[in-house]
């Protein structure tokens, strides 16, 4: 099947008649003639998801499974591999493959309406999630693959933070984070962004949403009520800054990134951009508008650098922190949001220094500082590189991934332009617009009703633009994007 990690033709073993398993019932000779694999994960997860395989129900051994369906090992081996990438079971050494509980696992929840988002993540309902009914796959842009959070490395990493931990170091310490954390970020974000900065310098957050306030806040202490924003650009970022006491003032996006000279002209003095990743165009700050920016900055302006989704990328080259060249004019910001899970909540903020002091102190007004343990744990994953090292595994899963969706995408809708191919965690897909009629809500909508969630390129417009869809492929496997993608083109093509 198009879009799948690995397929299994040819895989059915010789003399099948009668194959199947006590196990749920299995047959063989109910499996397509090709897609397996498929076939076998699609009826565990039903299995789940009905209740027949409760949590904590130890699956059979592969090689005992295979052997019942008379299906090669590496049939059931990437079945199991599947469940695991979507958090439906997990497996360890001497126990085997367990089902999950899948009431602490995360659940996105559709929007009750267009303000229950933020940051390209979805937000808890304001109201009971009726709207869940129906639906299947959750492609909203932001949500990360959780599956694949490394719980091994953290917990050995946390057993060797706790087995030296003194007393002090769970006080309330200094609000700008630990002093570890901040010493390993500024050797990680020299070799990895081409940032140099002192760990003094560095200020530990409850994610970008915390340093968009921490800024917000501080700016508007010192007079400033305007701020640009890209157009189009997060709404949750805007709204964010609005709460703050900020009006955000719209600035085209094209396909080198946001137009400077509408920035130097709307006489603003500070801007907030995603210039590594676009959001949710997927562009590249060109070098040339990197220049001009810099340039409108050395001029009294200051840039707020969300480098949203800088790790993930695959067919590209990656891309200096604006920060590198202009310390001085550029706040940068990002997080493990994307990197390990947005649960996490931990983040960091480089501002320059004439705001780092007012900075500092909202950071101790607002919350003393963020939990000790886990700021401890992320220092010793830098150090040991078992981070660098998930983010590898992480970045060959999410290739996989995306060339799923794409794959699927020219198959089943090929009429649309799709966008932000070359990295990230989502893509956008421009509607076709001949007539100039296409509602995207609408289109988004129809999506949903055919159990796929997906955003309209409208809610991250300020201004009027072409229809699209911006959707995430992090979550779900490539057979389940495959679905995905076929379930939301019939959805199209239907109207």
């Amino acid at each position: 099947m198009p879009g799948s990690e690995t397929d299994d033709q040819g895989a059915l073993i010789a003399g099948t008649q009668g194959a199947g398993s006590d196990f749920l019932h299995l047959h063989q000779a109910s499996a397509p003639p090709k897609g397996r694999t498929t076939w076998l994960a699609g009826a565990l997860r039903a299995a789940i998801a009905d209740g027949r395989l409760q949590p904590g129900v130890r699956l059979p051994a592969t090689r005992i499974l295979a052997t019942d369906l008379r299906l090669s090992r590496g049939v059931v081996v990437e079945a199991y591999q599947r469940l695991r990438d979507e958090g439906l079971v997990s497996s360890q050494t001497g126990v085997g493959t367990v089902v999950m509980n899948l009431e602490s696992s995360y659940q996105p929840s559709p929007p009750a309406t267009e303000d229950d988002w933020a940051f390209g993540t979805p937000r808890l309902p304001l109201k009971p999630p009726s709207r869940r009914a129906g639906i299947k796959l959750d492609l909203s842009p932001g949500v990360p693959d959780l599956a694949a959070f490394p719980r091994a490395a953290w917990l050995r990493a946390e057993r060797a933070v706790l087995d030296r931990l003194t007393a002090s170091d769970l006080g309330y310490g200094d609000p700008r984070g630990s002093w570890q954390l901040r010493q390993e970020l500024a050797g990680w974000m020299a070799r990895t962004r081409g940032i140099r900065a002192f760990p003094e310098e560095i200020l530990i957050v409850a994610g970008v949403a915390q340093s968009l306030a921490l800024l917000a806040q501080t700016l508007r202490a010192g007079g400033t009520t305007g701020i640009a924003v890209e157009d189009p650009g997060s709404r949750g970022a805007r709204e964010e800054l609005t709460h703050w006491g900020l009006t955000p003032v719209a600035v085209p996006v094209d396909a080198h990134g946001i137009q400077v000279e509408v920035l130097e002209a709307s006489g603003l003095d500070a801007a907030l951009l995603t210039p590594a990743h676009q959001f949710p165009t997927g562009v590249v700050l060109a070098p040339e508008r990197r220049r001009a920016l810099l340039h409108w900055a050395a001029a009294g302006g200051l840039v707020i650098e969300d480098d949203y989704d800088a790790e993930h990328r695959y067919d590209r080259a990656p891309v200096p922190a604006l920060h590198a060249s202009a310390p001085d004019q550029v706040a940068h910001t990002g997080s493990t949001s994307k990197t390990l899970a947005p649960g996490m909540r931990l983040g960091w903020l480089i501002a320059p220094r004439r705001l780092q002091a007012d900075l500092i102190a909202a950071k101790r007004a607002s919350d003393l500082g963020c939990p000790a343990l886990p700021q401890l744990v992320l220092a010793h994953l830098l150090a040991s590189g078992e981070y660098d090292r998930h983010l590898r595994l992480v970045r060959t899963r999410q290739r996989r991934r995306r060339d799923a969706v794409l794959a699927a995408l020219r198959e089943h809708l090929p009429q649309a332009r799709v966008d932000g191919v070359a990295a990230g965690l989502h893509l956008l897909v421009i509607l076709p617009d001949p007539g100039g009629g296409v509602d995207d809500t609408e289109v988004a909508d129809k999506v949903r009703r055919a159990g796929v969630l997906v955003h309209p390129l409208s809610w991250h417009r300020l201004h009027p633009g072409p229809p699209g869809l911006v959707l995430g492929y992090a979550a779900y496997p490539p057979d389940r994007l495959h679905d995905a993608v076929e379930r939301m083109a019939e959805a199209i093509q239907s109207s």
